[in-house]
C-alpha cells in the first residue's frame, strides 16, 4: 500500500511539471515538418525539370521550323546540343529529343515525312517515328495544318528524385510542341 502511495505521489509531480512539454511537442512534430520540406524540395525541384523540359522541346521545334525550305543534318544535331545545354544544371543523360517533320494532307491525315531521334544528345538509330507511318496530331492542329507541315520537336527526361524519401520511382517528363515552319514550305532534311 505503501509502494501504491509513493508512485501515486511521484505519478502527480510527473504530471504537474511543464518544463519539458515543449521539447516533446517538437520531438513530435519534427518528423512532419521534415517530412514537409523536403516534399516541397521535391516537388519545387521536379516543376523546375518539368519547365526544362519545355524549354529543351520548344527551343528545337522553334529552330527547325524557322529554316528556309532545308537543313542540313549536322544543323539539326547543333540545334539540340545546343537545346540540351538549356538543362544545366541538370544532368543532360537521361534526356531523349524526337523531331519530325509531319505533313497533314487535304483530308486532315498526319503522316511522318522525316523523324530523327537523339538520346544524350547523339542521334541514335531506332525509335524515331517511321517515315510515312501515321501520327496522331491533336484535332486542332490537324484543322490549321490542313495542306502543310508542321514540325513536331518532343523531349522525354526519366528524373530521379533528389532524396528519394517523397518521391522513390524516377518520374518521367514528358513534352511536345507543334510548329508550322516560317516559310510554310516543306522543309527537306539533308
Amino acid at each position: 500500500m505503501r509502494a501504491l502511495k509513493a508512485f501515486q505521489r511521484c505519478f502527480r509531480r510527473l504530471a504537474a511539471e511543464r518544463s519539458g512539454v515543449a521539447a516533446v511537442e517538437f520531438a513530435l512534430i519534427l518528423p512532419i515538418m521534415l517530412l514537409v520540406y523536403i516534399g516541397m524540395m521535391e516537388g519545387s525541384s521536379l516543376i523546375a525539370m518539368d519547365r526544362k523540359v519545355q524549354s529543351v522541346s520548344g527551343a528545337v521545334g522553334d529552330l527547325v521550323s524557322r529554316s528556309d525550305g532545308e537543313i542540313s543534318q549536322t544543323t539539326l544535331n547543333d540545334y539540340v546540343r545546343v537545346a540540351g545545354g538549356m538543362m544545366t544544371p541538370y544532368p543532360v543523360e537521361p534526356l531523349e529529343q524526337i523531331v519530325s517533320q509531319i505533313y497533314v494532307d487535304g483530308n486532315g491525315n498526319p503522316k511522318v515525312d522525316w523523324s530523327k531521334r537523339y538520346v544524350n544528345q547523339s542521334l541514335v538509330s531506332g525509335g524515331e517515328h517511321a517515315v510515312g507511318s501515321a501520327y496522331a496530331l491533336p484535332t486542332d492542329v490537324v484543322s490549321i495544318s490542313k495542306g502543310l507541315y508542321v514540325i513536331v520537336a518532343e523531349s522525354r527526361y526519366s528524373y530521379p528524385p533528389l532524396y528519394g524519401i517523397v518521391f522513390t520511382d524516377k518520374v518521367t517528363l514528358y513534352r511536345e510542341n507543334f510548329f508550322i515552319p516560317r516559310f510554310r514550305e516543306k522543309i527537306v532534311l539533308n
